[in-house]
């Protein structure tokens, strides 16, 4: 230890704000509407969600927190909600973690993450954020570091220990936030994301010999597209090539990212770049940037290195865009399906759904191989609440110009479209035919190998009011929202103008998570 003391201003009583925020979190509850409300995904039981937060294992549980207002379905001060699980399969509402009760984050409790350290001992690593001028964002953000340390193995309750990284605030436009906390060769490192003086969007490298006493490195980052200002919940780890090379792999949400052709569709993108990094050097990237999800609803992931070496991401399901019509339901937001990340023989990242998903499967049918006539179509399910389903294209054997699924459809003609493209050699989610929330479509690419393959494997994840495509074992991901009208879901197989030959297909019934109640 060096005998750096963090900074601690306490202006509320953290057990009191905790309760205040509780029975927030139960009036909106009370309020509920669970029309669109998930079965099999993440979800606060009321209030407004955003990223995904202090993600780890430990003693035997999975833990996953997030950022909650507890007393509106719209952006507030942030809070951390919590869950827990053995086994990533049934879950359990733990209390409110934290709630804003020192002076340096007395706007809210901003994004962070959580790392075991050579003690064996969990710490949370987390934003402290301010308003500038003391009331609004209209002067800018004053952010800083904070430490916290849970009082009991099941994390139920933290203590706070302060501020250990404060803002350079002449060195810093506005934004300095979402610290991410890893150990390389022996040396303790925090990066987070910075909006520069001169506007551009960085990412900053602190080390540590006893992870409280933080000294500013370099910068690690600066992404290249001057219109970028901001590179919001940073991530950075190591993968391993087929030939046994390293790589690291910086991941960022970029803000101020512009749409060209189909990249950048959404207000701010997620995504990654693939590069090396020597340990206390710059980062060296090798690649462009390329987006974690082609979805409409996909921001702010953040990755954790399980027991078992897997890297484990979540993301949130981002309701940028009004109308949001799950607003008036007492809750807004979820978070994806948790995802592991790995890197392909081709090079490139692929996320699929974590082995444990297929634990959530409770009923199954196997509709085989099914052929559709030029713009055939047959119902797969009546209704579909919940439904996990696998798929395989035979793209040599088909001819229509789009086939695949139109999943949430309802009696008044509403669907929201998964199909594969031959026009454009991409899978889409068209939201087009929806009646409520917002339209639009998304492009996931297939890459030269997979145009050329025989065959194209879905994985289509649909629940209450989100669906998650994984295109090809994860060489694509695709996450929207989608919210069915009245009346039955169902399911159904699709061939537009032409033929579809589908080699396999299977529907599961998906499990509840236990968080409904």
């Amino acid at each position: 230890m060096t005998g750096f003391t963090p900074v601690y201003t306490p202006i509320h009583d953290h057990a009191e704000e905790l309760a205040k925020a509780e029975a927030g979190v139960a009036k909106l509850r009370a309020e509920r509407n669970d029309r669109w409300y998930p079965k099999f995904h993440i979800a606060s039981d009321g209030g407004w969600i955003n990223d995904p937060n202090g993600l780890t294992f430990y003693k035997g549980r999975w833990h996953v927190f997030y950022q909650l207002h507890p007393y509106g379905t719209q952006w507030g001060s942030c809070h951390w909600g919590h869950v827990s699980s053995e086994d990533m399969l049934t879950w359990r509402r733990e209390p409110i973690a934290f709630a804003p009760s020192l002076e340096q984050e007395k706007d809210g409790v901003f994004s962070g993450s959580a790392i075991v350290g050579d003690d064996g001992k969990l710490r949370f690593y987390y934003t402290g954020h301010r308003w500038a001028n003391g009331h609004d964002g209209s002067d800018g953000e004053w952010q800083v570091q904070m430490l916290a340390e849970p009082n009991d193995d099941n994390l139920t309750t933290v203590t706070k220990r302060g501020m250990v990284v404060d803002c350079p605030r002449e060195k810093v436009w506005s934004h300095f936030r979402d610290p991410k906390v890893f150990k390389a060769d022996g040396t303790w490192y925090m990066v987070f994301g910075v909006s520069s003086a001169d506007k551009r969007g960085q990412m900053w490298l602190y080390t540590s010999e006893d992870m409280v006493e933080w000294t500013f490195k370099r910068v690690l980052f600066q992404h290249p597209d001057p219109d970028v200002f901001m590179l919001e919940c940073p991530d950075f780890f190591p993968v391993t090539d087929k030939d046994g090379n390293e790589k690291w792999v910086i991941g960022f949400s970029a803000m101020g990212s512009k749409a060209h052709g189909f990249m950048n569709r959404n207000v701010n993108n997620a995504g990654y770049m693939i590069g090396t990094w020597v340990p206390g050097e710059e980062f060296k990237p090798e690649t462009e940037f390329r987006l974690w999800d082609c979805g409409h609803n996909f921001y702010a992931p953040q990755s954790f290195t399980a027991p078992d070496g897997r890297q484990i991401m979540y993301g949130w399901l981002s309701p940028f865009v009004q109308p949001i019509p799950m607003e008036q339901d007492g809750w807004c937001g979820n978070l994806t399906l948790p995802r592991e990340i790995t890197l392909g023989d081709d090079g490139d990242i692929h996320t699929a759904p974590v082995a444990e998903m297929a634990g959530l499967r409770e009923q199954t049918f196997d509709h085989g191989e099914i052929t559709l006539g030029v713009n055939g179509e047959q119902v797969i399910s009546d209704d579909a609440e919940a439904v996990e389903i696998e798929m395989t294209i035979d793209l040599k054997g088909s001819t229509a110009e789009r086939a695949g699924l139109r999943v949430h459809a309802t009696p008044d003609g509403s669907y929201t479209s998964v199909a594969y493209d031959d026009q454009i050699g991409r899978v889409v989610i068209d939201r087009a035919a929806n009646a409520l929330g917002d339209r639009g479509y998304r492009a996931a690419p297939l890459s030269p190998a997979e145009l050329a393959a025989d065959e194209l494997k879905l994985r289509v994840y649909v629940d209450r009011g989100c669906v998650e495509v994984y295109v090809n074992d994860g060489s694509q991901a695709l996450s929207s929202y989608s919210f069915p009208t009245a009346g039955p879901r169902a399911v159904k197989l699709v061939a537009e103008s032409g033929t579809l030959h589908v080699t396999s297909l299977k529907l599961h019934h998906m499990k509840s998570l236990g968080l409904e109640g």
